[in-house]
């Protein structure tokens, strides 16, 4: 093959006072020793980990799909609450308008003054002649009419329709029962709200 002799390293002699170092071989591992088994109970705790894991995940989701139902109800129920607000704010607007507040007031037999007369603060001073209002038919004609107030009573004929007709004492108009709006002739659609 080669014409070079071949290398050998010598033997490395141990140290004195060393024992010598044993080598070893592999062997073949007899037929009688059996293999140790992985224990049940390792893979037992595994699986009903993995599933309790997946149970708590379950529920968890559930958990979550209810509340976004629920959110969604109080949210449908906020918007049904504020369009009722809204209805509400509008009737009140309507019932503290001049026009209505004037009507009620000669309902009531009360009777405008064409001739207001005023009191200087300062020194006490009366400025005007102050004469006993007359109740002119043309002093109480309202100059900016009110199309939504057309065809609403006044309180004192409310109040003598609730007794006629109950015989007692009037209710209070029960809250699940809107008021029909009047009827509009003449003046601009109010929009519903409701």
């Amino acid at each position: 093959m080669s014409a070079l002799p071949a290398q050998t390293r010598p033997a490395r002699r141990p140290a004195p006072g060393v024992a010598p170092e044993r080598t070893r071989r592999l062997r073949p591992v007899p037929e009688t020793v059996r293999r140790a088994r992985p224990r049940l109970a390792y893979g037992v705790v595994a699986l009903v980990s993995i599933g309790a894991i997946a149970m708590a995940q379950l529920l968890l989701s559930i958990a979550m799909t209810q509340g976004a139902y629920e959110l969604d109800a109080q949210l449908l129920r906020q918007s049904e609450l504020q369009r009722e607000q809204q209805k509400l704010s509008d009737d009140l607007d309507r019932l503290e308008s001049p026009q209505y507040l004037a009507m009620n007031a000669e309902a009531l037999g009360m009777v405008p003054n064409s001739d207001p007369v005023y009191l200087r603060l300062s020194d006490g001073a009366v400025l005007g002649e102050p004469t006993a209002a007359d109740g002119a038919a043309g002093a109480s004609v309202s100059l900016v009419p009110n199309a939504l107030i057309d065809g609403v009573p006044p309180v004192t004929e409310q109040a003598a329709e609730e007794t006629s007709d109950k015989g007692g004492k009037p209710e209070a108009p029960s809250a699940g029962t809107p008021a029909a709006p009047p009827a509009l002739q003449g003046g601009l659609p109010t929009p519903a709200t409701h």
